[in-house]
């Protein structure tokens, strides 16, 4: 098949990334299901014990002891990387999100805790502000308005200190322009060249996120929608336009956003670049999977190797899904 010709050139770009470590290596292997092919994404949470998600049935938010024996447990499966995602206290939110900032925070313990217990896993971290505002937005407001320019300050400080703490990928999902190459290079700066990007390239205005912001605490927070930085449902083109775009500031990989009803998507970017594509089987994917299995509507183990097989056929290198920890068992 024909393919566009890849953007981007050393030094911004380092194919080698991709190769430093075998679960890396593993992990935009490009053919076959297995559990190299997921990450699982997890809550962490201050304190010292695990809070069940009511929206998301058998997701919890783990404390740092628990979310360590987790990855162990993924990594002993064959899971490759997980994602983290804070739990903020709200009295640690602001306008400014300056919490997202501070070296001791709760990702960067989380990090610090996770690869003490388990070196070999892959820690993929999120860079964004809403799980640190007051007012749950990705980035800096004023006069109603989301500022991009001001915001990507923010967001390359916050990337330097989670890959401080020891984060492998970081992967900016706020969709403010530009940000893929403000945090290349200032990870460039830093000595830190080896540190990947997944960035969120096509990340949607989906009304499929609600359980995701209710494990985080965002629920009642969002002041408005997001409509103004993340994609319009009904356009293709432009994400070939943001994944190029992130391809030429340094992104090592890219994600689509959500992942089952953008199958379109992913095959696009797939054939368009040949770069490694992730899916993100968001919140309000996995939440009716198990939503209909619990009233007996469907088989949910098939089910979830279904749609799974269905995202590595349409072109993805992995998936970001709740039910890894499952899928991995399933497929031994």
């Amino acid at each position: 098949m024909s393919r566009l010709p890849f953007p981007g050139s050393y030094p911004t770009t380092r194919t080698r990334r991709l190769r430093t470590d075998g679960w890396i290596r593993e992990l935009v292997a490009e053919t076959r299901l297995g559990p190299s092919d997921l990450i699982w994404p997890i809550f962490v949470v201050e304190g010292d014990r695990k809070q069940p998600v009511e929206s998301l049935p058998g997701v919890a938010r783990f404390d740092l002891a628990s979310a360590a024996e987790a990855c162990r447990r993924a990594h002993d499966l064959g899971i490759p990387a997980v994602a983290l995602f804070p739990m903020i206290d709200r009295a640690l939110r602001s306008e400014d999100g300056a919490e997202a900032c501070r070296a001791g925070n709760l990702v960067c313990r989380a990090i610090s805790a996770i690869k003490a217990a388990v070196p070999d896993i892959g820690i993929v971290v999120d860079v964004a502000l809403d799980p640190f505002t007051s007012h749950g937005h990705d980035g800096l407001i004023r006069d109603g308005r989301i500022l991009n320019d001001e915001t990507v300050e923010i967001l390359v400080r916050q990337a330097l200190v989670q890959a401080e703490a020891g984060a492998d990928i970081v992967a900016p999902s706020d969709m403010m322009d530009g940000r893929i190459g403000a945090i290349r290079a200032a990870l460039d700066g830093a000595g830190r060249q080896d540190v990947k990007i997944m960035a969120y390239s096509a990340k949607y205005a989906s009304a499929f996120y609600g359980p995701f912001r209710d494990a985080v605490g965002s629920t009642g927070v969002l002041v408005g929608d997001k409509k103004t930085y993340q994609m319009n449902p009904a356009n293709t083109d432009e994400a070939l336009r943001e994944v190029e775009l992130d391809l030429r500031e340094g992104a090592d990989m890219v994600m689509v956003k959500p992942g089952l009803p953008y199958l379109d998507i992913i095959r696009r970017v797939h054939d368009g670049f040949g770069v490694p594509v992730f899916a993100y089987q968001v919140s309000g994917e996995y939440a009716m999977m198990k939503a209909a299995a619990q009233n007996g509507w469907l088989d949910y183990d098939k089910a979830l190797i279904e749609v799974l097989t269905a995202f590595k056929r349409a072109g993805t290198s992995g998936v970001l899904t709740y039910g890894a920890v499952e899928a991995a068992e399933l497929l031994g």
